[in-house]
C-alpha cells in the first residue's frame, strides 16, 4: 500500500483547522511555535499535563528549551489524570490566572489538551467556571491560543473542537465542541508514543475506530467522514498488531498517530452517537475506567444495533477486520460478531460485567446517558433513533 512510499522521518506540515506538525521528529517545531507565538505577544504560557508522561516522553526536555530560548515564561499544572475533572480545570485556571498566561500548551493524550481547552475559555470569560462550561450556561466564541503536543495516537482532539471534562460530583461527564477551541499548532511525534504501555496502546487505537463507525454512520455523516473512516480501519488493523508486538516500531506508530489525526477529523465533521454518549456515564460512574476500553466494550452491540440502518457502509467500513460482509441487513448479529473477535485478537475482550457492572446499573447508565449536558445530542443522530430502549439495549448486550 501507499504507506511504503512515505518516510516517516520526513516531517510534514498537515492543515486542517489546525496546523499540525506530523513526523519522527515533530517535536523539534516547537522552537518555530514558540518563535512564532512570542512574535505575537505571548511571552507566558500555562502547561497543561499529567505528572510522568511530559517528562518521560523526552517531550518536555525540548518544549523547556524552546520556551527559555524564546523568553516564555511558564507555569506548569501537572495534575490532569485521565477522565480530567471540573476541579482539575479550575485549579488550573486560577494558576493560569495568578500567572497572567495567554496562552495553553498542552503536553500528553487527550486529557491534558481537553482540560487544556477548557482553561483556554475560562482565561476568557474569567467569571465563570468549569461547572459553568460543562452546564452549558453559556456559550464562548473565544478562547487564548491553545498548542497541543500529543503523546497517543487515539482521541484526535489535537484537531478537532472538542473537549470532554467530568464533574464528579454529578456524575456527568458532557462534551463541549466550539470553535475557539481548534488548536492553533498541533504536533504528532510518534516517537513521543512508543512509551505507551500495551494497554494504552490498545485502547487509544480502539478509540480512533471507534470515532470512525459513529462518524460515518450518524445521521449527519457525509461522503468524507466515511471515506476517512474506511482508511482509519485499515490503518488500525494493520499496524496495531505490529506496535503491540514492538512498542518501539517508529512506522507503525506512525500511520497509528495518522489514523487517529484523520479519525478526529472524521468525527470533526461526521460527529458521534451511541457509542461515545454510552461511554460517557461509564467513565463517569467508574472514573479509573479508560475510556477506549469503555468504548471497546459497547462497540460490538453499537454495531449489532445500526446494522440494520448503515448494512452497506458498516460492511464497507469494517471490512479491514470483519471480511466478507456483504451489506445485507441481516447480517448485523456476524458484524457483531466479527467486531468482538477483532477486539479479542488485540487482547481486549471485556465486558460490562468484567468492569463491576450488573444488570442493576442499566436504568442509572441509561437515566445519565439522556440527562448528562450534550450526550442526548449525540444519541438523537444515532441511526437507529433516540429512544431509551436503544440506549438500554446496548447497554445490556454489552453486559
Amino acid at each position: 500500500m501507499w504507506e511504503k512510499d512515505i518516510n516517516i522521518h520526513e516531517v510534514r506540515e498537515i492543515r486542517t483547522r489546525t496546523n499540525v506538525y506530523f513526523g519522527v521528529g515533530a517535536i523539534k517545531k516547537i522552537y518555530d511555535i514558540a518563535k512564532d507565538i512570542k512574535s505575537k505577544g505571548i511571552d507566558k504560557v500555562i502547561v497543561m499535563s499529567g505528572k510522568n508522561a511530559y517528562k518521560a516522553t523526552g517531550a518536555w526536555d525540548v518544549v523547556e528549551k524552546a520556551l527559555q530560548e524564546n523568553a516564555i515564561g511558564y507555569v506548569n499544572y501537572d495534575q490532569v489524570t485521565p477522565n480530567p475533572t471540573t476541579v482539575h480545570v479550575n485549579d488550573a485556571v486560577k494558576l493560569a490566572k495568578e500567572f497572567g498566561a495567554k496562552a495553553v500548551l498542552a503536553i500528553g493524550g487527550g486529557s491534558p489538551t481537553d482540560a487544556g481547552k477548557s482553561v483556554a475559555i475560562l482565561l476568557e470569560y474569567q467569571d465563570k467556571t468549569a461547572e459553568e462550561l460543562y452546564e452549558f450556561t453559556f456559550t464562548p466564541n473565544k478562547a487564548v491560543p491553545i498548542i497541543s503536543i500529543n503523546l497517543t495516537h487515539g482521541t484526535g482532539t489535537e484537531t478537532n473542537r472538542f473537549a470532554v471534562v467530568t464533574n464528579l460530583e454529578k456524575d456527568f461527564k458532557p462534551a463541549i465542541a466550539y470553535d475557539c477551541i481548534y488548536p492553533m499548532y498541533a504536533i504528532d511525534d510518534p516517537q513521543l508514543m512508543t512509551k505507551l504501555s500495551p494497554k494504552q496502546t490498545r485502547y487509544v487505537s480502539i478509540d480512533a475506530v471507534n470515532h470512525v463507525v459513529e462518524a460515518a454512520t450518524s445521521m449527519v455523516a457525509s461522503p468524507y467522514s466515511i471515506m476517512l473512516a474506511k482508511e482509519v480501519i485499515r490503518l488500525v488493523s494493520t499496524y496495531l498488531p505490529k506496535a503491540l508486538a514492538n512498542p518501539e516500531d517508529l512506522e507503525a506508530r506512525y500511520f497509528l498517530a495518522y489514523a487517529a489525526m484523520m479519525a478526529g477529523v472524521s468525527f470533526d465533521n461526521g460527529l458521534l452517537h451511541y457509542t461515545h454518549a454510552l461511554e460517557h456515564p461509564l467513565s463517569a460512574v467508574k472514573p479509573d475506567l479508560s475510556h477506549g476500553l469503555g468504548l471497546a466494550i459497547l462497540l460490538p452491540a453499537v454495531v449489532k444495533t445500526i446494522y440494520k440502518d448503515k448494512a452497506a457502509t458498516l460492511a464497507d467500513i469494517l471490512a479491514p477486520i470483519v471480511p466478507n460482509l456483504t451489506g445485507e441487513a441481516t447480517e448485523a448479529e456476524k458484524a457483531a460478531n466479527g467486531v468482538y473477535a477483532w477486539l479479542k485478537s488485540v487482547d481486549v475482550p471485556e465486558k460490562l460485567t468484567d468492569m463491576g457492572f450488573s444488570a442493576e446499573d442499566v436504568d442509572k447508565l441509561t437515566e445519565l446517558a439522556f440527562t448528562t449536558p450534550s450526550l442526548d445530542g449525540l444519541i438523537n443522530i444515532g441511526p437507529s433513533g433516540n429512544s431509551r430502549e436503544v440506549v438500554r439495549k446496548i447497554y445490556q448486550d454489552s453486559l
